[in-house]
């Protein structure tokens, strides 16, 4: 059937059936009457059993196969790629070069699409330009600190200290059952043995965790954000989701079996995540530059 993009034609269609069929026109005498062929009324008496009572849609031009079009094989690995590394097309498609898998950015994410792999953005969601942010030049010029509250029981809740280098994208966390000054004053000398470079100046909300007790006792230099501008936190912000998804939902809400996952999962995240701030880079690969 030819391609069309007359919207009534399943509608005409049904029509031309119902005279044949119901009203006893021959093909030709309804041909006429609505100004197309014989044979295109022929074929649509054979496609609609029901006699007119139904719209016959209008079938897609779109060719079966393409000369061109990806093997099974291909689609194969794209597809299992994207189910393994759960990352978006980008990503998907720099592992797949890193294999040797040679295919267009294009393909990749067309494959996607139409397996139903590819999250979209909302068409109503608003485009907002992000806040300015601090220039830097170097690890540590800017760490982001931040904390993660989790609910263990309706009263109770255990707290991830999250750190990131806005930099290299280099992370530290670790998980406490408290959260005070003294506890994040240690999860920052944690977090400088750690970190293969010095900190020079901090981030941080205005949690009580980092009040002024924290500022002078830390020894360096740091500032707070913004009130109710979370997007001054943004790269930590979008690192705590992360961990979130990626480790701590898949665990215990228990202090002891997240100290003992995370740093598995900073190992994966520093060394061997690829990242799109990063230009598709490791943090591990930004620091040796330093």
């Amino acid at each position: 059937m030819a391609y069309t993009t007359n919207p009534h034609m399943p509608r005409i269609r049904m029509e031309a059936v119902r005279l044949v069929k119901y009203r006893g026109w021959s093909t030709r005498k309804a041909a006429r009457h609505f100004g197309f062929t014989h044979s295109a009324v022929v074929r649509w008496c054979k496609q609609d059993p029901s006699g007119g009572w139904y719209q016959i849609p209008t079938k897609s031009s779109r060719p079966h196969h393409h000369p061109k079009e990806l093997s099974s094989g291909m689609i194969w690995k794209i597809t299992t790629k994207r189910k393994e590394i759960k990352r978006s097309a980008e990503v998907v498609h720099q592992e797949l070069l890193n294999d040797g898998v040679v295919v267009s950015i294009s393909s990749v994410k067309r494959t996607l699409d139409r397996w139903g792999l590819l999250n979209k953005r909302s068409p109503w969601k608003r485009y907002h330009v992000p806040m300015p942010r601090p220039y830097v030049e170097k690890p540590g010029d800017l760490v982001q600190v931040d904390t993660i509250h989790l609910m263990k029981t309706e009263k109770e809740r255990i707290y991830v200290f999250t750190l990131l280098d806005v930099y290299s994208r280099w992370t530290y966390a670790r998980a406490y059952e408290r959260i005070n000054t003294r506890v994040a004053i240690h999860f920052l000398a944690l977090a400088r043995i750690h970190a293969p470079f010095s900190f020079y100046h901090l981030q941080s909300d205005h949690g009580p965790e980092f009040s002024t007790h924290f500022t002078e006792r830390v020894g360096i230099a740091h500032r707070h954000s913004r009130v109710r501008m979370p997007n001054d936190n943004a790269h930590l912000e979008r690192f705590n989701r992360t961990l979130q998804e990626e480790c701590l939902d898949a665990l215990p809400c228990d202090v002891r079996a997240i100290n003992k996952a995370l740093p598995r999962y900073l190992d994966y995240y520093n060394n061997r995540r690829l990242h799109f701030g990063l230009q598709l880079k490791t943090p591990a690969q930004m620091v040796p530059s330093y």
